[in-house]
């Protein structure tokens, strides 16, 4: 059996394809408009229409609710947020405190409205376990770990070899920290229920309904313009499709490898009882989770990037990635040196050019949007979306500030990325910088950070 490539994710061909909705009609009008039925859109449907039910929300969907990254993500809901520790030097410690609580409350929500909306996503709380695997690594992993704890996540736990290996058995790791606050989901059963959620509320959704502009009070496609006082952009790595936003946010491309189901003697050789999703402190990092059905899903950068901003067709990948995730497999787990690789995959997520997550709205216009979660979308996109709410309700004059309107992360703006070909070369030097630092880290002995990975960093802005 050889390896399925694309057909947008392997969630996908597990769970299958969504049912079609109707495109919009024609023209229409709405109270609020969402564009993008991802994570973000449908969210932010479902909270403003649980705090105001009689609003008329309609979201726009240019493929099918969930064809983005929230149909192809590693499934890892934790509480980490892109741009937190900028937060911290741009609005003070305190308030990216409040910002990093509020992510991990986040965790909790989640699982939570799946509980009340009976959304079956095969979650399961085991937390998020970050290895070292080199000298280097441990030395950031350390770094990491007291810089998590001193945001004030103090049942963080951090463990040694022996420890570490009691968890998952990752050959070779010489440390690692684990976190409450994460779990495992299927991003697909998660995205259908939510889309199942918003509609029984009364929320109307057009799918094949790609939106070419927005403007104030317009959201424009090719079947029609909806004309509503808020249209919220949530469209993240393919935001660069719209008119006038080719250099908002980068569309920087992951893939992911899910291998055939392991036997009961593979799992015993590697752990993973407690089904924590698994990461590691490399520069060019992976990502994993031990699958409902007994697999191992993970992913890495891959080609990180596209020239010209584009995106992929249908989650195609390059055999040369698909080797290089199966090469990580294998060097975190010998042992399955032969198993299968049933499906392959990737997508694009959003980046800014100062690597900070955002919520807005333009109170002049009625625009809002959110994203830019680098990757940490899966419960970022919950609480920009109840952020996006409370914003709508302060602008329309139904509530106050709250908590949420108030962190640091609210209406921050950033610089447009540079113009091509020089958004292509310096993706691709950062990259191929990040992979050599890996390398020469994990062939050498110094307890420091590679220079040549820190120099990347700063030129990128990270």
């Amino acid at each position: 059996m050889s390896t399925v490539n694309g057909g947008i994710s392997f969630w996908y061909a597990q769970d299958g394809a969504p049912a079609p909705r109707e495109p919009l009609p024609g023209d229409t009008s709405a109270d609020v408009c969402i564009v993008g039925g991802g994570y973000t859109g449908l969210w932010t449907a479902y909270y403003l229409k649980k705090a105001v039910p009689f609003l008329d929300i309609t979201v726009l969907e240019a493929k099918f609710c969930g064809y983005g990254a929230s149909g192809r993500n590693g499934g890892w809901l934790y509480n980490g947020i892109a741009g937190r520790d900028r937060y911290a030097r741009l609005h003070g410690h305190e308030a990216a405190v409040r910002l990093q609580q509020a992510m991990n409350a986040t965790v909790t929500e989640v699982l939570d409205v799946c509980d009340t909306e009976k959304i079956e996503a095969d979650q399961h709380r085991g937390g998020v376990l970050e290895v070292a695997l080199s000298p280097a690594q441990l030395a950031r992993l350390k770094e990491f770990h007291a810089a998590e704890t001193a945001f004030g996540e103090t049942d963080r736990e951090l463990y040694g070899a022996r420890e570490t290996s009691e968890r998952i058995c990752v050959t070779g790791a010489v440390g690692s920290s684990w976190t409450p606050h994460g779990a495992r989901l299927h991003p697909v059963k998660l995205v259908k229920g939510l889309a199942a959620a918003v509609e029984a509320l009364g929320v109307t959704v057009h799918e094949s309904t790609p939106v070419t502009e927005i403007r104030p009070k317009h959201a424009v496609t090719p079947y029609g313009t909806v004309r509503a006082p808020y249209v919220l952009r949530c469209t993240e790595g393919f935001t660069a499709s719209l008119t006038g936003q080719r250099r908002t946010w980068l569309p920087m491309n992951s893939s992911m490898i899910a291998t055939e189901p392991l036997s009961e003697a593979q799992w015993e050789s590697i752990g993973w009882a407690g089904r924590e999703t698994l990461g590691d402190m490399a520069h060019a990092y992976m990502y994993a989770q031990r699958t409902a059905d007994g697999r191992i899903a993970l992913g890495g950068r891959g080609v990180p990037y596209r020239f010209g901003s584009k995106t992929d067709n249908d989650g195609r990948t390059q055999p040369q990635t698909i080797e290089a995730l199966r090469e990580i497999l294998v060097r975190f787990f010998p042992q399955l040196a032969g198993v299968r690789v049933d499906h392959a995959w990737s997508g694009v997520l959003g980046v800014p050019r100062d690597w900070c997550a955002t919520v807005t709205l333009d109170r002049s216009t009625g625009l809002g949007w959110a994203g830019g979660y680098v990757g940490s979308g899966v419960a970022t996109a919950n609480l920009a979306a109840r952020t996006l709410r409370d914003l709508v309700q302060q602008d329309s004059g139904q509530s106050g500030a709250t908590g949420l309107t108030t962190l640091p992360w609210v209406n921050h703006k950033v610089r447009k990325w540079e113009p091509e070909p020089l958004r292509w070369l310096g993706v691709q030097t950062m990259y191929a910088a990040f992979r050599g630092a890996d390398r020469r880290e994990a062939t050498g002995h110094a307890a420091t950070t590679d220079r040549v990975a820190i120099l990347a960093n700063r030129l990128s802005g990270r």
